[in-house]
């Protein structure tokens, strides 16, 4: 497979669009939620924790998104400016939207789940007069996430940054991030997911999210290969199928494959695994390196999360994945 062409003449390696919101991710573990008593705050937000990872593999980032007008959206702005991201673009609501608040549970390292409270974010409320162009144009990669495109005029937004992106020779990654909650029916998902994965250069999801994407294309067997090869008609270079513990497999246009194992880990919870993966997938696109040493490198980057308590604050630093991978191999 032939490494994906990045600009150079970019003074920003990627912005991200979509979701900012609020992690409280339980203190006591391995308890149900009605027995938890304390939670840690952190930002969240699978866009924003993307962000958050590439800057932290010393990559030049900004996000383009919406926060409230409260101390939880004043306080996701410090953290993404203490990150080194660009906040220029990150708008203050003033219709009187909150934030949106994601409790999580850990039972146990295989069960996990999420309390969202997302009535009337913030986030979905960026218009598209909001979006600067110039930053898109500035840019070598946009992120998009699929939550954003959930709500109006959130989706006209992100549609918009879209066609900037590829009027101006920005690579597009679109992370599907499906979160059931945010949408009104299958078929709306569909239409919409079919519009961003269209205009988009790499696509990464699971093979869940796939099923959602391509509900009405035919697939019943659920092949891997059938779902890569119908988005090369379109933009798409590489589409990455993730299957969990068993893995991931990268297709490239050419007709190649790639199958990506991950790294044992002490696992506290699964929450951020797919952040962190994409995180260190594309840094390792933008490198100019293959498309297995990113997988293997966005492999250990997503072990390294999820043996934390955090998903932003563990997001990790180049040599400490590569000590990762060096002391997995040795041990």
């Amino acid at each position: 497979m032939e490494p994906i062409a990045f600009t150079t003449d970019k003074s920003l390696d990627l912005v991200a669009i979509g979701r900012l919101c609020i992690d409280l991710n339980a203190n006591e573990i391995n308890r149900p939620m009605e027995e938890t008593m304390t939670f840690t705050k952190y930002v969240g937000g699978s866009p924003a924790n993307i962000a958050i990872g590439m800057s932290r593999l010393d990559m030049k980032t900004a996000f383009i998104g919406k926060v409230a007008d409260d101390q939880m959206g004043r306080f996701i702005v410090q953290y993404l400016h203490d990150n080194g991201i660009g906040t220029s673009n990150v708008i203050t609501d003033r219709t009187g939207a909150v934030t949106g608040l994601a409790f999580t549970e850990i039972k146990s390292p295989e069960d996990c789940s999420i309390l969202m409270y997302r009535d009337n974010v913030a986030d979905l409320r960026l218009e598209p007069g909001e979006v600067d162009e110039s930053l898109i144009a500035a840019s070598k990669v946009l992120l998009v996430s699929g939550t954003a495109l959930a709500k109006s005029p959130s989706r006209e937004a992100v549609l918009l940054a879209l066609r900037y992106a590829r009027k101006h020779g920005t690579k597009v990654v679109f992370d599907i991030d499906y979160r059931p909650y945010t949408w009104t029916n299958p078929q709306e998902t569909a239409i919409y997911y079919h519009a961003a994965a269209e205009k988009s250069d790499i696509i990464i999801g699971t093979r869940e999210e796939f099923d959602m994407l391509e509900q009405f294309d035919g697939n019943a067997e659920r092949s891997d290969e059938v779902t890569a090869a119908q988005w090369f008609g379109h933009h798409a270079e590489i589409v990455v199928i993730k299957h969990g513990k068993d893995g991931s497999i990268a297709y490239g246009k050419d007709g190649s494959s790639h199958r990506g194992s991950i790294f044992p880990a002490k696992v506290i919870k699964t929450f951020g695994a797919g952040d962190s993966y994409a995180a260190g997938f594309i840094y390792g696109l933008m490198q100019g390196w293959s498309i297995g040493r990113s997988m293997e490198f966005g492999s250990a980057c997503a072990s390294i999360v999820i043996s934390s308590h955090s998903c932003s604050d563990a997001m990790p630093r180049v040599k400490q994945v590569e000590d990762f991978i060096r002391d997995s191999k040795n041990a």
